[in-house]
């Protein structure tokens, strides 16, 4: 008996890297810090296989930005005064905002990917931005001459085949940021902003073969975290259960951080769907402390009471540093984690085996 143990994605990032960009006044694509971030790619990469993980990322080292708008960052159509997002202490973050047509990526993960398999003997997991999160671009009072729908159809295109190039040149899987979701149920309690995402969701999907969504999958953040406001009753009560209806095979789900786990795992017990696997987090990405393999046996055997072992995977609960100079979790630490979350999740196997 084996149970599978994936990263959710990002690594922070080495600080020679941090300052390199500081002195390029924040131009991540200035042609001095190509060799840097290669060489950031290439020691995350080391550093991870160490790690013993059987699937590994390149720690999203070129999303310098952050995970939501990688692909949109430098283009001269965007401007930084888009939808906003509610922090904590009544602050704010915006969303960049499309000003006129045609919407195009600018940057694409199958990229990333053709870098990291250059140094990679792992299997490569490749994350992705979610088109939902994407569709906040688009200004509430429209674009002269090009409506919602072309541009959803653009939006559609350009994921779709980001997706699709990744699985070609190799990744092992692909993962969907699906954060929004999260903020979706913070802004609108009664569920019709998450349904409208999950119908975007599904258009995309429906162009996919049933071959390529199972290797496929979305990661859902809780938003437990000092700039995310949390209700584990719209987590549990209206988030994981529409998300768990979309067709698709891996679904990562944040349980590390959750103060009260059982119940997440009655709920995605009672939603889960043969062919699925839930890959459940047995680490935190918000606390600095070490979790030991013992520890992290504990929460699988626990999660092994309530999800079938035979759908059931590991992963951490967030990516380590999903934005800019995010280093609040050092490197050092991160790996550490990881190599509990492997050696804690063959502990589990073996308990289970054994039993």
């Amino acid at each position: 008996m084996t149970i599978p143990t994936e990263p959710i994605g990002s690594i922070p990032r080495p600080r020679h890297l941090i300052d390199a960009v500081v002195r390029s006044h924040g131009d991540i694509d200035a042609p001095e810090l190509d060799p840097i971030f290669e060489d950031a790619i290439r020691d995350t990469i080391t550093r991870f296989e160490a790690t013993g993980s059987p699937v590994i990322t390149d720690g999203e080292q070129r999303k310098y930005h952050g995970a939501w708008d990688y692909c949109v960052h430098g283009l001269p159509n965007v401007v930084p005064d888009g939808f906003k997002v509610p922090c904590t202490a009544g602050l704010m973050q915006r969303m960049p905002r499309l000003i006129e047509a045609p919407f195009r990526y600018a940057h694409h993960a199958d990229h990333d990917l053709e870098v990291a398999k250059r140094y990679a003997r792992a299997p490569l997991k490749q994350t992705v931005i979610s088109p939902c999160a994407l569709s906040l671009l688009y200004p509430v009072d429209g674009i002269a001459g090009y409506s919602r729908e072309q541009f959803i159809d653009d939006l559609l295109a350009e994921h779709v085949g980001e997706v699709r190039r990744c699985l070609q040149k190799g990744a092992h899987s692909v993962q969907v940021d699906f954060t929004e979701g999260r903020l979706a149920i913070e802004l609108d309690p009664t569920g019709t902003l998450l349904a409208s995402f999950l119908v975007l969701t599904n258009l995309a999907l429906a162009r996919f073969s049933t071959e390529e969504r199972k290797q496929l999958g979305v990661h859902n953040c809780s938003g437990r975290g000092p700039s995310s406001p949390h209700r584990t009753d719209l987590y549990c009560g209206v988030l994981l259960p529409s998300v768990l209806q979309l067709d698709l095979t891996n679904f990562y789900v944040s349980l590390a951080d959750e103060t009260d786990r059982k119940r997440v795992l009655r709920v995605l017990r009672d939603n889960l769907k043969p062919g699925q696997r839930l890959f459940v987090g047995v680490v935190s990405a918000l606390d600095p402390r070490i979790e030991t393999p013992e520890e992290v046996c504990a929460r699988v055997l626990e999660a092994a009471e309530y999800i079938p072992v035979e759908q059931l995977g590991t992963t951490d609960d967030c990516g380590f540093s999903p934005s800019t100079d995010d280093a609040s979790t050092t490197r050092d630490i991160t790996f550490a984690k990881i190599a509990a979350r492997v050696r804690g999740t063959e502990l589990a196997a073996r308990t289970l085996r054994a039993s």
